[in-house]
């Protein structure tokens, strides 16, 4: 610095690197670092340094999508305690938050560590639950840590090393001899900064090849070298550019910078460059290819299309297994070819791995923490219910969840010791949704119980598969019907049976009107004809009928009556076992919707989620909830119902219900369940043993042992009959009927208009036809002077009247016509000769 410089390439250490950005910023000197790769160097408190290699920042996010591609949850990150180490932790954190994930354990290791403090770090690492081991350390303390795990046996199957860029440098730096025995590193996924193959790069390999046999030198080239070379020629261009834009190159004294007493820094030979902020542009506007590809810097001031190789070492070298690039995620293909197509990170892809162990499965990444600390397993200590789950003493829990439990926990494959811990005093049901915030917070491990999966525990805590189908339904008090002498009627309302009976008469009679004229069935005194109409219409109710139907308009009123007497008596059948066979409801409540519209009080389960449901969701006020704790506390709160301080109806989980019936038979269950969820585990958020177990209750549910489970818990006696069809029967009304009435009724007034038509159509021909065959003049004025009222009783005389005979006198008088007029004819003839 005290040379005048215009720019500094490196420093080759991140920790390095914050201090001189801090002297780059007071001088104005662009300082350009090919190695430091701390993501916490980008930040805007360095405005001077510009990183010439890919920051850990994107290393991070490789290693995340490594993880999210296997699915793997928790991870163990071992890195050097240092500004580097720790910057890159910090993002990997970062990383695998954005894939659900998360680093369960930090093993952090002191710089010049020895063996022993490493091995000491690691046998703790090995304790926790984690099998991914996230390696993020230097060159110097990285090799040991292998030859401690080594020993400690951690590269055995099971286990899973993902290592940072340094390792590929280490590898790729030397010399082949040096690398003779990698067993110790067999298995390991490393990743390194991507270069892409080109004529630039190859040649710039062939220089070096030369240069490094003629000065014997043994080390290879690292992407840490190629990135070192383009930086000098970044550097190059940028002066270049800066001179030919016609800068000057002059450098100013800066008067804060001076000697104290007695110190050596010289600190008053430093000078401010006062062209650096030109200099640092011309730096940012870089655009050339290099050995490592483009070389071109984007706006946050990273090198644009970052991307990693991703390989997979084995007894005796390393093979590429695939690529992780900004643009595209994990894939085969070169990232240089996805470059040139638009984003797809949906399609993840890498080749096969060999694992530690030799092993070609994909590792579960998971195990039960054996740093000799049980499964902490809060459960509640109930009031009721203690079929489900019920403590007798610290420690000691018993029911048909807890059992289930343990059932699930022996599929595991690996040994998971547990200690339950009760919560509640017994008296009283506890919070459920605090049991598992308990869980959340790290104070428990799981929560095991009757515990509904609902969706304010599902937002901070993990659970397994269901292993009960649950769901709210309503309970309410019934009462059995005393047998009635009467009971026959109740099926209709008084209305019903009224318009029924009217409508059997008016078909009775429109039928008679139909077939009188023509049907002898139909026919006789009056008094015979009025019981005919009454015996037809009501015997169609039993199709006994005895008197056929002639007329087309008949049999289609017939035809109409006959389907509405069938769904009215199919009704009245139907409604009338149900009413001489069923329970009534107490307190009118049918179902939800009449339930939520009424005013009556509703019990539920005291700390269960029901009371947040009927609040938030339903819009029940709180006065209406009573909190009830035992079962017999839902039976007493029943009997006594609203009028006496009880309730009207229970609100709880259909499992709650199930064993309350099995105790009290004069409640039943009302109209449908109205929620769907089930019972599950809850563990902490993302926790690897929550799949485990969801996948050790399916192996329970397709053995069939979570039967016999609750088949061993549940096999009391129930009551005789828990049919909750059988529940509040009603009586049928007119408004049921309405639509067959009036097509019905509508029938029967087209059958009449059609009829009186065609009936005042005969009597006008039969008319005309008895006029004509009266010859005199005087005796058809007498027929014009007739008295209307007489012309309407002669048209009742014509309905009464049989048609066939009205058919006979217009036939007759129709001939009698003809004879007269072939009688004038013959008249005329004789009186013409003469």
């Amino acid at each position: 610095m005290e040379e005048n410089v215009v720019a500094v390439i490196g420093p080759q250490s991140s920790g390095i690197g914050h201090v001189i950005s801090h002297v780059a910023n007071e001088l104005h000197i662009p300082l350009l670092s090919f190695a430091a790769t701390d993501p916490t160097l980008s930040a805007l408190e360095y405005p001077y340094f510009l990183r010439t290699t890919i920051s850990d920042y994107f290393q991070m996010n490789a290693v995340a999508s490594i993880v999210d591609y296997y699915q793997w949850k928790r991870v163990t990150a071992i890195y050097v305690d240092d500004d580097y180490g720790r910057g890159g932790v910090s993002a990997l954190g970062d990383a695998l938050a954005s894939k659900r994930a998360m680093i369960s354990y930090k093993a952090a290791i002191p710089p010049n560590s020895n063996s022993d403090v490493i091995s000491d770090i690691l046998f703790t690492a090995n304790m926790m639950e984690s099998r991914v081991m996230v390696v993020h350390v230097n060159p110097d303390t990285g090799m040991r840590i292998f030859s401690a795990a080594n020993e400690l046996r951690m590269m055995a199957t099971g286990y899973v090393w993902i290592v940072t860029d340094w390792l590929a440098a280490v590898l790729d730096s030397s010399a082949s001899r040096d690398l003779k025995d990698m067993s110790h590193i067999r298995g390991l996924i490393v990743l390194r900064q991507h270069t892409p193959e080109s004529d630039v790069k190859n040649e710039f390999i062939s220089k070096w090849n030369t240069v490094a046999h003629n000065r014997s030198i043994t080390s290879g080239l690292n992407s840490y070298s190629f990135y070192a070379y383009d930086s000098v020629w970044t550097v190059a261009r940028a002066i270049d550019q800066f001179l030919n834009s016609g800068q000057q190159i002059n450098f100013s004294t800066d008067p804060k910078l001076h000697d104290s007493n007695g110190s050596t820094l010289r600190l008053s030979t430093l000078k401010i460059f006062d062209g650096g902020e030109q200099m640092l542009q011309q730096l940012l506007l870089t655009n050339f290819t290099g050995v490592t590809g483009p070389v071109q810097f984007g706006s946050d001031g990273h090198l644009v299309r970052p991307a990693y190789d991703i390989l997979n070492v084995g007894g005796s070298g390393y093979r590429l297994i695939g690529y992780w690039s900004n643009h595209s995620g994990l894939s085969v293909a070169a990232p240089e070819i996805l470059y040139q197509k638009p984003p797809n990170t949906s399609a993840q892809q890498l080749y096969n791995v060999l694992w530690p162990g030799d092993s070609t499965t994909t590792p579960k990444g998971w195990v039960f923490r054996n740093n000799g600390k049980a499964l902490r397993v809060g459960v509640p200590n109930k009031a009721s219910f203690k079929d489900l789950v019920s403590s007798r003493g610290p420690g000691n829990v018993t029911g048909y969840c807890i059992d289930v439990f343990n059932a699930a926990i022996k599929l595991l494959p690996y040994p998971t010791p547990v200690q339950f811990v009760t919560i509640g005093d017994g008296t009283k049901n506890p919070s459920y949704i605090g049991i598992v915030q308990m869980v959340a917070a790290n104070i428990l491990d799981a929560a095991v119980g009757d515990f509904a999966i609902v969706r304010n525990g599902t937002a901070i805590s993990e659970y397994t598969q269901p292993y009960v189908e649950a769901g709210l339904v309503i309970v309410a008090p019934v009462k059995q019907i005393n047998p009635s002498a009467w009971a026959f009627l109740k099926p209709f309302t008084l209305e019903m049976w009224c318009v029924t009976g009217a409508l059997f008469i008016l078909v009775g009679i429109v039928v008679w009107l139909l077939e009188h004229r023509i049907n002898e069935e139909f026919r006789g005194s009056p008094r015979q004809q009025v019981i005919t109409i009454f015996w037809f219409s009501f015997s169609t109710m039993f199709t006994s009928h005895r008197e056929n139907v002639l007329s087309t308009l008949g049999r289609f009123v017939l035809i109409i009556w006959l389907f509405v007497v069938l769904i009215i008596n199919s009704s009245y059948t139907a409604s009338l076992t149900s009413i001489l066979t069923v329970q009534q409801l107490d307190t009118g409540i049918t179902g939800l919707d009449s339930l939520i519209s009424s005013s009556l009080p509703i019990g539920y389960q005291n700390g269960k989620f029901t009371k947040k449901y009927l609040i938030q969701e339903l819009n029940i006020p709180v006065s209406r909830l009573v909190a009830l704790n035992t079962i017999q506390e839902y039976a007493d709160a029943l009997n006594r119902g609203p009028k006496y301080g009880g309730v009207a109806a229970i609100v709880d989980e259909k499992p709650y219900i199930d064993i309350f019936l099995s105790y009290y038979c004069n409640f039943r269950i009302v109209g449908q369940q109205f929620t769907r969820e089930g019972w599950g585990f809850a563990f902490q958020r993302d926790s690897p043993l929550a799949a485990d177990m969801s996948t050790a209750i399916l192996q329970l549910s397709e053995s069939g042992q979570l039967q016999r489970i609750h088949d061993e818990w549940f096999t009391r006696p129930e009551c005789a009959s828990d049919d909750e069809s059988q529940v509040g029967a009603t009586r049928l009304g007119v408004g049921s009927f309405s639509g067959l009435f009036l097509m019905c009724a509508l029938t029967c007034i087209f059958a009449l208009v059609v009829f009186f038509i065609r009936i005042c159509w005969q009597y006008n021909q039969y008319s005309s036809s008895e006029a004509a065959s009266e010859p005199s003049a005087p005796d058809a004025d007498a027929i014009q002077r007739r008295p209307s009222g007489r012309s309407f009783k002669e048209l009742l005389q014509f309905v009464d009247k049989k048609e066939e005979e009205i058919r006979m006198k217009m036939k007759r008088r129709s001939s009698d016509k003809d004879n007269q007029a072939a009688g004038s004819s013959d008249a005329l003839s004789v009186t013409s000769a003469y």
